[in-house]
C-alpha cells in the first residue's frame, strides 16, 4: 500500500497575537499539492513491530528515529487502536525539509491515512483528529489534504470551497536554505496586521521576517514575478507561483532553472 503526503501550501497567512506559552493565532488557508512525499507500507522484517526506512533525494536530512514524526504518528494510532500489527513503512524523501511546505506534518498525515488502511481500522475522523493534533499544529490540515482554513494555532479548521482554484498550475521553489518555523515566528514583529478576508490568495505576514533570516526568499519572489499569484508559503523558504496555463508555469519552470540551477523546484498544480 502507499499514500502520498502532499505538499502544503500556505494561500493567505495571517498573524494575529503571541500567546504567553509562546505559540501565535494564526489565520491561514491551506491547500495541497498534487505531489509530495510517498510513503509505502509493508510487513516489518521484526513481527509486530514498527520500523521505517528513509530514502529519495532528502533522505540525508532526517533520520528514521523515534523523534521522526512518522513514526511517532504510526505509534500514536497503534495505542489508540490497540493494535498489536507491525508495519515497515518506506518514506521516500522528495520534499527539501524546514520549508514551509509541510513536509514532517504532511509525513505524519500520510502515515495516519496509509496505516488506517494497512490495519483495516474504522475510519474515525475525530479521533484521527486528536491524535493529528497531538503531532503537531500543521497534522491536521495535512490530514485532510484539501484547501481549509486554519485558525489558533492552525489546527481549527473549517472547509471552504477552493473550487475556483482547483487544478490551477502551481510552481514550488526553495533555494535549499532551511528555515526554522521558531526562528520565523520569533522574528515577527507583534503587528497585528488584520483579519482574512472572503479571498483565498493572500499576503503573508511571516514573509518579512522569513527574509532577515533567510534573503534568498526575497530572490526566489523576484525571480516568480509574471505569476498570477506568487507568495512565501509557511515560515519559508519555499515560494509558490500559480499560472493560468501549464505552458505558463512550465516556461518560468525552464527560465528559473536555467538561471538558479541549484534551487529545488516542483511543477504541480494545487488539488
Amino acid at each position: 500500500m502507499r499514500e502520498t503526503a502532499y505538499a502544503k501550501v500556505n494561500l493567505a497567512l495571517h498573524v494575529r497575537g503571541r500567546e504567553p506559552d509562546g505559540y501565535h493565532r494564526i489565520e491561514t488557508i491551506f491547500a495541497f499539492a498534487e505531489d509530495g512525499d510517498l510513503l509505502e507500507v509493508a510487513e516489518p522484517l521484526v513481527a509486530g513491530a514498527v520500523e521505517l526506512e528513509i530514502g529519495g533525494p532528502f533522505e540525508a536530512l532526517l533520520a528514521a528515529d523515534a523523534g521522526n514524526l512518522v513514526l511517532k504518528a504510526a505509534h500514536a494510532l497503534r495505542s489508540a487502536r490497540g493494535v498489536t500489527r507491525g508495519a515497515r513503512l518506506n518514506l521516500d524523501k522528495r520534499l527539501p525539509v524546514a520549508a514551509g511546505i509541510g513536509g514532517g506534518s504532511a509525513d505524519a498525515a500520510a502515515a495516519l491515512r496509509l496505516l488506517v488502511r494497512w490495519w483495516s481500522l474504522p475510519h474515525d475522523p475525530p479521533e484521527l483528529h486528536r491524535i493529528a493534533e497531538g503531532l503537531g499544529a500543521d497534522v491536521p490540515a495535512c490530514l485532510i489534504s484539501s484547501t481549509v482554513r486554519g485558525e489558533g494555532r492552525g489546527d481549527a479548521l473549517t472547509p471552504v470551497d477552493g473550487s475556483e482554484l482547483s487544478g490551477r498550475p502551481m510552481l514550488l521553489i526553495n533555494p535549499r536554505v532551511p528555515v526554522p518555523t521558531g526562528l520565523v515566528f520569533r522574528a515577527w514583529d507583534g503587528v497585528d496586521r488584520g483579519p482574512l478576508g472572503a479571498d483565498l490568495l493572500g499576503r503573508n505576514d511571516l514573509e518579512a521576517p522569513a527574509r532577515l533570516i533567510a534573503p534568498e526568499v526575497g530572490e526566489v519572489l523576484t525571480a516568480l514575478e509574471g505569476a498570477s499569484f506568487a507568495g512565501m508559503s509557511g515560515s519559508g523558504a519555499t515560494c509558490l507561483g500559480l499560472y493560468a496555463i501549464l505552458d505558463e508555469r512550465d516556461a518560468a519552470a525552464a527560465r528559473i532553472s536555467a538561471a538558479y540551477p541549484g534551487w529545488w523546484l516542483l511543477k504541480t498544480r494545487l488539488r
